[in-house]
């Protein structure tokens, strides 16, 4: 019942947190109230993806022409995708599970609410509760859908991603509140498979908001080109669900024009709320702003013993961000000296088709920061190993500051441009220039290259464009 660190949640801050943990020779347990590897490994980050992959493999069946191979009679297996999706989920989660007794962590399950004297209560599924103690508490409760209020989920006509992945029955027409990742993810999947989709963006930018003005406005182009209808600086005013379908109100926030839009089902993708309610924070007088639990650099809460990564507190709900801050929280704990996140390094992947990564400043903050810029951009329509792949959609936009050749941004659309993103995070980590981009030998034909020639392209050196 006594531990030195307990770890409430299990999603991709909580398990990492445990597993550094044992590592460091600390006595672990870890609190799960559903399943192992939390809502990004069970339904999110992982499920979502085998789905888009499913779709992406009925495209390239859909187009196979174009690569000079005959298919007859290919269909959607609506059912099949679903199932595919779910049995990736669980093979993953049993993984944690390994993970957990490899590392000899004490799996707790129930619901865990902090308690004074750095104490956790944890309720079972059976109602019976169980105290334990330890010297360090890590809360990783992660974050759920968002609800507008005017548009609350009810699971069944306005579902949540969750619903979104588990759907008895593919819908002939859609709407998707939110053009963040969430919602433009979701969008391609349903749009990729038949169903009429439209988007629905409160922000005037229209698609991913949060990325470059450039980089928006290409996925709107190849959105529209793949049959998708797309709403920017409007707001759903309401939605009826009477009768079989749905009645969606939308206002365009310019021109205040209303229509009314019908479809099967509205996904609410409006981003996520953090898991701090019911959980001890108020007993302890754990300090909270706007529903987030405050802590300092290495995520240390104003009481004592208690911290608090992930979702639950300030910055980009990632997993990946909550991985590194697991690690980092863990390492001081146990007297190490690690570097404090740097949060203006952290890439962000959106895995469309075609996928969107980017890091660092856009060139409208890039811009508001006071620097003065370098802009490179190279189209993949310039590049042989898009061309060959049939990708040529998209293009790479890399930002230098111009006096010191300090690598300010990268933006990137295109085919698997999210396993290149990583190049730009490195290279910024090792302050690395645009000059010694443009002299480091990229591999040919590459997507990659791609890097290369836009950073040349920001220095006027550019060689295939």
């Amino acid at each position: 019942m006594n531990f030195d660190i307990i770890v409430i949640g299990s999603g991709p801050g909580g398990y990492p947190a445990a597993i550094r943990a044992s590592q460091l020779g600390k006595k672990v347990a870890i609190v799960e109230k559903e399943n192992l590897g939390g809502i990004c490994l069970n339904w999110g980050c992982i499920p979502t993806k085998a789905l888009l992959k499913s779709a992406q493999v009925f495209e390239y069946i859909s187009h196979a022409s174009d690569y000079g191979i005959k298919v007859k009679g290919a269909e959607a297996d609506f059912s099949g995708m679903v199932k595919r999706s779910r049995d990736v989920a669980n093979g993953m989660s049993g993984g944690v599970k390994f993970l957990m007794k490899k590392n000899k962590i004490t799996v707790i399950e129930g619901f865990g609410k902090l308690a004074r004297g750095k104490k956790v209560e944890v309720t079972d599924a059976k109602g019976k509760m169980e105290t334990y103690t330890a010297d360090h508490i890590i809360l990783a409760t992660g974050g759920r859908a968002r609800s507008l209020p005017n548009v609350p989920i009810d699971g069944k006509k306005i579902i949540g991603y969750r619903e979104a992945m588990t759907l008895a029955k593919q819908p002939k027409k859609m709407v998707v509140i939110g053009a963040g990742a969430i919602g433009v993810e979701f969008a391609y999947f349903y749009s990729a498979l038949g169903t009429e989709v439209t988007i629905v963006e409160f922000m005037e930018q229209g698609l991913v908001p949060r990325e470059d003005k450039d980089i928006s406005k290409e996925l709107g182009k190849i959105f529209k080109k793949q049959g998708m209808k797309v709403l920017g600086n409007t707001s759903v005013e309401s939605v009826d669900t009477k009768g079989r379908g749905c009645k969606v109100l939308v206002k365009n926030r310019k021109s205040g024009k209303e229509e009314t839009i019908t479809c099967d089902v509205v996904l609410s993708a409006v981003g996520v709320s953090p898991n701090t309610e019911n959980i001890g924070l108020e007993a302890l007088g754990i300090k909270t702003d706007r529903g987030l639990v405050q802590v300092d650099e290495f995520y240390k809460t104003n009481v004592a013993g208690i911290y608090a990564i992930g979702d639950i507190v300030p910055g980009a709900a990632l997993a990946h961000v909550a991985t590194a801050e697991a690690i980092l929280c863990v390492e001081k704990i146990a007297g190490h000296h690690p570097e404090p996140l740097d949060y203006n390094n952290i890439p962000g992947c959106t895995y469309c088709s075609p996928e969107i990564a980017s890091v660092g400043y856009t060139e409208e903050a890039a811009k508001e920061a006071g620097y003065d810029i370098k802009v490179g951009k190279f189209p993949f329509s310039a590049s042989g190993k898009a061309s060959a792949a049939g990708a040529k959609s998209g293009f790479v936009k890399v930002i230098f500051d111009a006096k010191y050749g300090e690598w300010l941004g990268a933006h990137m659309i295109g085919y698997n441009v999210t396993e290149m993103i990583a190049e730009v995070v490195a290279a910024r980590k090792l302050e690395t220039t645009g000059h010694t981009i443009i002299k480091t030998v990229h591999p040919h034909p590459t997507m990659s290259e791609a890097v290369m020639e836009a950073a040349a392209a920001a220095y006027d050196e550019v060689i295939h464009l």
